[in-house]
């Protein structure tokens, strides 16, 4: 008897175990990454586990995806970084000083000289940002309007991917590339100039300026304008820098001097005067900046140098048209289609500022004009910006017929805003 009633109390306890025993099965085998047979928990333990899911939905993110419910459904799956409420970030944060927005941005410029219906045009297309824009008349080298002087005649900055047009033309001229040459860049792909210049692609470049060596690089850089002022009796003009000697192989060497602009200073206007001389065929003209509108109907051009870039143009020309049409620079066309444009962008940092360049031009039957973007602040400022910028410059330029007109020898043209006033 005694047995008996030992037997029936382990049994007892036994029966009563089974549901827990059961649900911390059912438990393991949800969490288990196994497909290899198919568990159906009971009523109870299903409501249990949907509860679990939405109330601790971070918990299941943070031990992965997991099975849920019937087999083969998945709870959803948050990222890790959000369990902390902040974003992932792949490799070091990059902080920025410099903000990427600023107010009034050409008070204190001297205009009288200028053309005001471009001057206009490039003030409301650069609005609240914080950068420069200078339009240039390519065939003479007249300086139509510089908005932010004081950035504008500044030392500039890291000239980024815009390098990659002296770069091109080196190599061009030194007979390592054609247009449609492919360049070896990994063990299955290459490229070629088109592709290279219209997606801006740094590999490409970083090899040109390996094969062209420091010697060579440096000689058309300097042939281009670059580490001299491109004005002339312009007042607070800075001439930027180009390094006598190649950056060091931990900087990058001749590859990123090629490819990124590393260890140089390009100002807007050198930038603004290599631009108007591969619009116009070759002639590096001397930038001139009227400050009266005598100055203004008496000015001659004054050739600086001659480049022998003019059968080279067309080799370049596709690639700076493909930044515009589906590269870099596609953003202009967000503004401006009626005309083709051809561009150059470039984005990087220096020193906790991100610098945003964009140099183009356009050729209309009455004339052209070259148009520089150069922005300086944080995370908003980049390349594309600075195209977009210069596709509102175009916009409002043609909506206010100067490609058909042409400049304003005189100060007092107007121009319409798109909301129809006008504006001095």
């Amino acid at each position: 008897m005694k047995k008996n009633c030992i037997f029936a109390g382990i049994l007892g306890i036994g029966l009563a175990l089974t549901p827990l025993a059961s649900a911390a099965t059912i438990g393991h085998t949800s969490l288990s990454h196994s497909h290899s047979h198919k568990v159906v928990e009971s009523q109870h333990a299903q409501k249990h586990m949907s509860h679990l899911r939405h109330s601790h939905r971070s918990q299941a993110s943070a031990s992965g995806s997991h099975k849920a419910g019937s087999a083969g459904q998945r709870a959803p799956v948050a990222s890790a970084a959000r369990l902390h409420g902040r974003r992932r970030h792949h490799g070091p944060y990059e902080r920025f000083d410099t903000s990427s927005f600023a107010r009034d941005i050409g008070a204190g410029d001297s205009m009288v000289g200028e053309d005001s219906r471009v001057r206009a045009a490039a003030i409301l297309a650069l609005g609240d940002m914080n950068g420069t824009v200078v339009a240039i008349q390519p065939n003479s080298g007249r300086v139509l309007a510089m908005v932010n002087q004081k950035m504008a005649l500044s030392s500039g900055g890291q000239p980024c991917s815009t390098i990659k047009l002296v770069t091109a033309l080196a190599a061009l001229n030194e007979g390592i590339v054609e247009k449609d040459t492919r360049v070896p860049l990994g063990k299955s792909w290459s490229m070629d100039l088109t592709s290279a210049l219209a997606h801006s692609n740094n590999a490409y470049f970083e090899k040109l300026g390996r094969d062209l060596g420091f010697e060579r690089v440096q000689h058309y850089a300097r042939l281009f304008g670059l580490g001299e002022r491109a004005g002339l009796h312009i007042d607070g003009e800075q001439p930027g820098f180009y390094p006598k000697e190649e950056i060091s192989a931990k900087q990058g060497g001749v590859g990123k001097m090629c490819s990124f602009g590393e260890g140089i200073s390009l100002t807007p206007l050198q930038l603004g005067a290599l631009t108007a001389a591969i619009a116009n065929g070759g002639t590096l003209y001397y930038l001139q900046h009227p400050q009266t509108e005598d100055e203004v109907t008496n000015l001659q051009p004054i050739v600086k140098r001659k480049l022998p870039i003019a059968h080279l143009i067309p080799e370049l020309s596709d690639g700076m048209e493909g930044a515009t049409l589906y590269g870099t620079a596609r953003s202009l066309r967000s503004n401006f289609t009626e005309s083709d444009v051809l561009g150059k962008t470039g984005t990087c940092s220096r020193d906790h500022t991100r610098f945003g360049w964009f140099a183009s031009y356009t050729n209309t039957p009455s004339g052209g004009i070259v148009l520089v973007v150069f922005l300086q602040g944080g995370r908003p400022t980049y390349g594309p910006k600075a195209a977009e910028i210069a596709g509102k410059v175009y916009r409002n330029l043609y909506d206010n017929n100067f490609f058909a007109a042409g400049p304003a020898t005189s100060t007092s043209a107007s121009v319409t805003t798109g909301g129809g006033a006008s504006q001095p």
